[in-house]
């Protein structure tokens, strides 16, 4: 049973605000930032590889995880627009997916709850059954018996596939395995006449490499037979980049919202707004001096016919 964390609304958001002082103090000054706007049913936001740790003065790579997560908060509830859906895509926690480190993650991402719901998907620092112990009340039903954090949602112009990844914690490589690709399959079958965007934390391994997706072979045979399929979403590589692969489907790797691998590489967030036949991404870097910052990418949608 996967975790889906639903819109608070404005009563149970003060309320729980109230009682645990870090949500208040990432509200922005006027509550209108959170309550007081529209909603573009189009329009998402992605963080990845948050890495929150149960101390969140913690620092790694001379960042604060804790104090970006908090500006990028602050950023997207100050969007002009609601986001129809927030998607926090791996690597949680910080190293090794302690009880810890979610209660403060759900702490820190608490005011995004009152903007939208928030998806949440599981990276190789994570944990899978102390990330479940720590949203007891948010856990969804699944139709199948999958024991994984998988689920299946629709918006108005895609239905997303929210895949894990996750392996072995604190272990670099990730892997979807056979049962998770034989639903995966069955799940795109069964809805064959939208677009669909998969979500999955790690990056397709290119051949020799040693951290990425284990499978990666039999993923892409997968997303390039179900021509519905237009986008993967990852993370993983903390790398900030958009290519399209060999298939036509688009590939779009997310930027950290914690610490960057390489120097001069941008942290933050992305928005990405649906059109009918492709999608706009837009990074919302935590610098906004970074030459990346507010880049917009333009993708198109491969055609359905093969």
């Amino acid at each position: 049973m996967p975790v889906m964390l639903p819109q608070l609304t404005r009563r149970e958001f003060l309320k729980r605000a109230a009682l645990a002082g870090a949500a208040l103090a990432l509200a922005p000054q006027s509550q209108a930032g959170l309550f007081g706007k529209s909603r573009d049913k189009n329009t998402f936001a992605f963080f990845s590889d948050t890495h929150i740790a149960a101390d969140a003065t913690l620092e790694h790579s001379h960042v604060n995880m804790a104090d970006n997560l908090a500006d990028c908060v602050r950023e997207l509830a100050a969007w002009p627009v609601k986001p129809v859906t927030v998607i926090v895509n791996g690597d949680l926690a910080f190293e090794s997916g302690l009880p810890g480190d979610y209660a403060t993650f759900g702490k820190w991402i608490e005011p995004v709850r009152a903007l939208a719901p928030v998806h949440l998907s599981l990276g190789n620092h994570d944990e899978r059954e102390n990330f479940w112990q720590a949203f007891p009340r948010d856990m969804t039903e699944q139709g199948s018996r999958l024991h994984r954090q998988a689920t299946v949602f629709a918006s108005d112009r895609a239905n997303w596939f929210l895949l894990d990844s996750l392996e072995v914690t604190d272990t670099a490589p990730g892997e979807f395995g056979s049962a998770q690709l034989d639903w995966l399959a069955r799940e795109l079958a069964a809805r064959p006449d939208k677009p669909a965007i998969l979500v999955g934390h790690h990056n397709l391994q290119a051949p020799g490499a040693t951290s990425g997706l284990k499978d990666s072979a039999a993923f892409e045979e997968l997303f390039a037979r179900h021509r519905q399929v237009k986008a993967y979403i990852f993370g993983h590589t903390h790398n900030w980049h958009v290519e399209q692969h060999a298939s036509g489907v688009q590939l779009v790797n997310l930027p950290p919202t914690g610490y960057v691998f390489k120097e001069g590489r941008p942290s933050g967030w992305v928005r990405a707004t649906l059109a009918r036949d492709g999608a706009e991404f837009e990074l919302r870097s935590l610098d906004p001096q970074h030459p990346e910052h507010a880049q917009i990418k333009q993708l198109k949608w491969r055609n359905s016919a093969g």
